[in-house]
């Protein structure tokens, strides 16, 4: 049963104002945002407002002001709100809301406590009135009758009336409320078979939080992350300071609760051993200090493979690691904090030879599996990027490919990649016809950035785009069609030879008619809004910044330019231009003490000029 059907509305709204704040500093709260909206919490225009904001800083206050709104406004809803964020897919995402999932779990396991010791103290207090009743009944009964034989002369000794002592029994004391935890009240009340719980359980040791993952504990792999770290119980013990107690199945604590003691209740956690101590290396793939090494048997037969079709290193999850201690691995991951600072990056520049690209880890399998490597003209696998770059037979992807100077291998030591093994069968190392093709374009829209929703792929180049937002608009019956279909960049490539003769006058050029200059105001606005990663200027501000339109006459920005262009209603490439100008014009008169967005928007600024006189050959 669900923490939320013990709990009435008003605790629930309590437990949401008291955790409004935590809540707002969810880092990339986008699907939380989606969630809310598809159920209705929250209306589109505060969506889409949260949305455009860019900054941390802004994103946080957006969303403490959106949570606060739905307090004030839709406190009935309360209920469904938990309902929608404590989501299996949304735990996985957000840890901090698996923590207050545990918390309200708390309140609801003390107040049902709570509730069963009232009910007992109330009982307890009813049966003793009705005792001290029956014995007043009795002591009032007894007085009658030796009045009765006064009043009648019997000469016998009159009894002495029963004094308090024996009038009434003891009282009871009333039970003391116990708020224990629920292990000693396994067969009652076991949190530990509740469905959240299946998964994880939230673990501490020391001062150390985290999270441990069932599945890999079974496995005996690395089952306890901290952020976006992951440690085996023994590592996590160290991490925590703990090395002494060298038992982490007493140091480590579940709700207070040892893991030694869920160990030992049949079917809460598997018995599994955790193998101390260095790992021997079977095989050196290098005679160096810093060496990789890798397993024999079944692993060695496929490295070999490997070898022979990357020239490179294979390491596995977890068996192809280093030939260190758990000691020393912790020790290597707090004294270097360049590779615990890689780890948290999902894109890498790359170099090999003259020919740079970027690196995307998410696409990343192995040396020929998996188009991890974008460059301006495709995208490649690490091989076939080597190979593109260095005509030699010697070379070696994980060798010759560099980023920041250092070798590819050193972010596999790092553990920062992984290489999957031959028997993997996800979509990266054994993709079908559609899951090859969509490999040789981009995942994410070339123009906004995000990859939500269905993108039309170049067949061109490797930019993909939302049709919304290429220019001119990709229509349904286009995208039913299975025709080849070019994007604005590459037909501008194309046929940019076609365009006129250099030493045209800027004046001359601002005088065309837009309709004979079309392709090259949208390729131009393309790149311009391509070239605003952050998306700054990609929305009204009037949905973000309350005062805007007080100092701003006329706001502008690039998305309404793009409506403008779709539906012709410049007359000249001059309108097009000054609405152009008017965003960096109007971002330098509101943000005058912003230094930092003032220096985006100079350098776009210069990025536009620069292109529009490449483009209609100005001299």
């Amino acid at each position: 049963m669900a923490p939320m059907d013990w709990l009435e509305n008003h605790e629930l709204l309590l437990f949401f104002r008291r955790n409004k704040t935590e809540m707002s500093c969810l880092e990339n709260p986008h699907t939380f945002l989606c969630q809310l909206r598809d159920h209705d919490l929250i209306p589109e225009v505060r969506y889409k407002k949260v949305q455009c904001m860019k900054s941390k800083d802004n994103i946080r206050k957006g969303l403490y002001d959106l949570l606060d709104w739905f307090e004030t406004q839709r406190p009935q809803k309360v209920r469904e709100f938990w309902s929608c964020v404590f989501k299996d897919f949304i735990l996985n995402q957000y840890p901090a809301l698996q923590l207050l999932r545990n918390s309200l779990m708390d309140e609801k396991v003390g107040k049902e406590e709570s509730d069963k010791g009232k009910r007992k103290a109330l009982s307890d207090s009813e049966e003793e009135e009705e005792e001290e009743e029956e014995q007043q009944e009795t002591s009032v009964t007894k007085k009658g009758k030796l009045r009765s034989r006064s009043a009648h002369g019997d000469d016998d000794k009159e009894e002495e009336p029963a004094g308090p002592s024996s009038q009434l029994s003891p009282r009871k004391k009333a039970k003391k409320l116990c708020f224990s935890t629920p292990l000693k009240k396994a067969a009652e009340n076991s949190i530990w078979t509740w469905p959240f719980y299946r998964n994880q359980l939230p673990v501490t040791c020391g001062e150390r939080e985290g999270t441990l993952n069932r599945a890999r504990l079974a496995k005996g792999e690395r089952c306890i992350v901290v952020g976006k770290q992951w440690f085996t119980p023994t590592e996590f013990e160290i991490f925590a300071g703990k090395k002494s107690f060298k038992n982490w199945k007493s140091s480590i604590q579940c709700m207070g609760t040892p893991l030694r003691k869920l160990i030992q209740l049949e079917g809460y956690l598997p018995a599994i051993k955790y193998k101390g101590g260095p790992r021997k290396a079977k095989k050196s793939l290098f005679t160096s200090g810093d060496a990789i090494t890798v397993l024999s048997g079944d692993e060695d037969e496929q490295e070999d493979r490997d070898l022979d079709a990357e020239d490179g290193v294979s390491s596995t999850s977890k068996e192809s690691s280093l030939a260190v201690s758990d000691e020393e691995r912790v020790e290597q991951a707090e004294q270097q904090p360049q590779a615990s600072h890689d780890c948290g990056k999902r894109v890498f520049r790359v170099t090999c030879g003259a020919s740079e690209g970027t690196l995307h880890k998410k696409r990343f399998a192995s040396g020929t599996c998996g188009k991890s490597i974008r460059t301006q003209t495709s995208w490649m696998t690490p091989v076939e990027f080597l190979k593109s770059a260095l005509d030699r037979e010697d070379a070696s992807w994980k060798r010759d490919i560099n980023f920041e100077g250092k070798p590819l291998w050193f972010l596999m030591k790092a553990d920062t990649l992984r290489i999957h093994s031959l028997q993997c069968d996800c979509s990266l190392c054994k993709p079908d016809d559609a899951e090859q093709r969509n490999q040789k374009n981009d995942d994410d829209c070339g123009i906004c950035r995000r990859e939500e929703g269905d993108v039309v792929m170049c067949d061109e180049c490797p930019c993909s785009f939302h049709p919304a937002c290429h220019l001119p608009h990709v229509e349904d019956d286009l995208l039913r069609d299975n025709g080849v279909w070019f994007c604005t960049f590459c037909v501008f490539r194309t046929n940019k030879n076609c365009f006129g003769s250099k030493g045209l006058e800027r004046e001359a050029a601002l005088s065309y008619q837009i309709s004979q200059r079309m392709l090259q105001c949208q390729y131009l606005l393309l790149r311009l809004w391509s070239a605003d990663e952050e998306q700054i200027f990609a929305a009204n501000p009037r949905l973000y910044l309350n005062d805007y339109s007080g100092v701003i006459e006329a706001p502008m920005w690039l998305g309404h330019i793009a409506g403008q262009l779709q539906q012709k209603r410049y007359q000249t490439v001059g309108e097009f231009e000054t609405d152009v100008q008017l965003v960096f014009s109007n971002c330098a008169l509101y943000n005058r003490e912003n230094a930092e967005l003032l220096v985006t928007a100079n350098r776009l600024k210069e990025f536009f000029d620069r292109k529009f006189k490449s483009v209609f050959n100005i001299n």
